[in-house]
């Protein structure tokens, strides 16, 4: 069965991209099997599509999955999705089309019915992808892996290493949650619409327990979102809003990490055990 277009999709349907929601749909086939590849799905696995939007994904990914989860929250694509892909379609896995929020879903309930940890892609919106990621990080054991497009610099910021000019809070952040990998690039025109600016793809892979140990995860947030708050503080003083001065000598003195370095030179691990030492020593 050869797959409608997405401009085919949008005449058929008479619907337009809704710029108020970050609506870019891709049509670039090499993204497509980059995607796919990154998710090295089987006909034993389950897949959670966020942000179905025409089906186009959908479609490969049920090609290759043993079971495709759709969710989209756009009435108008709600419908598109049921028309298109409601129906059993030989050669494709089930595909169970669920019209909610991404923000708000419950993934561990899927991975529970599933049997096990399940694998995930989706196309996020600029303005919530920070939120959705994180959203999805609260139940790390629910993922075998993470596949997402982002717009470039967000993917950039979260991949770069400590020192770089785009390492900072979210770096730390997803790194500390999983292992991170740009999977492709995709250019503005690989979209219709094309936005303004350009993609890339994200694979993360979730660590059960975090990258390193960590004894309070809201604590370290804290910490983190501290050191780079002024970015061209050193840790001495930007870390003055999370602890006293003392406390954070101290635990400075034990991890022997020199006071006069700034948040953007510390590794994951230095920032975990940081934290740990400012908690040893009590804090703000």
């Amino acid at each position: 069965m050869t797959r409608p277009s997405a401009s085919e999709l949008l005449r058929r349907y008479q619907l337009r991209a809704k710029k108020s929601w970050g609506q870019n749909f891709l049509i670039e086939e090499r993204a497509y099997r980059e995607i796919v590849h990154a998710l090295k799905l089987d006909r034993e696995r389950t897949v959670v599509e966020v942000g179905a939007g025409l089906g186009t994904l959908t479609y490969r990914l049920a090609e290759v999955a043993g079971h495709v989860v759709a969710i989209e929250r756009d009435r108008d694509l709600c419908a598109l999705l049921r028309e298109e892909l409601g129906a059993p379609i030989e050669g494709l896995c089930p595909i169970e089309l669920c019209e909610a929020n991404a923000l708000t879903y419950d993934y561990a309930a899927i991975a529970e019915r599933a049997g096990g940890p399940v694998a995930l892609v989706g196309n996020l919106p600029y303005q919530i992808a920070s939120q959705i990621l994180f959203r999805l990080l609260e139940t790390p054991r629910a993922f075998t892996r993470i596949v997402v497009m982002l717009q470039k610099e967000m993917a950039d910021r979260i991949v770069s290493p400590p020192g770089e000019g785009a390492y900072g809070a979210l770096s730390v952040m997803l790194q500390q949650a999983g292992q991170v990998r740009l999977v492709c690039r995709v250019k503005a025109g690989g979209f219709l619409p094309a936005p303004k600016v350009d993609s890339a793809v994200l694979e993360l892979v979730p660590y059960a327990n975090g990258r390193a140990p960590v004894h309070d995860a809201a604590r370290f947030s804290a910490v983190v979102h501290a050191a780079f708050q002024m970015r061209r503080k050193t840790l001495k003083n930007a870390l003055a809003p999370v602890a006293d001065a003392a406390a954070i000598a101290h635990a400075l003195s034990v991890t022997k990490i020199d006071p006069q370095r700034r948040g953007e030179t510390l590794s994951v691990e230095e920032f975990a055990a940081l934290t740990d030492a400012l908690d040893g020593a009590g804090h703000a």
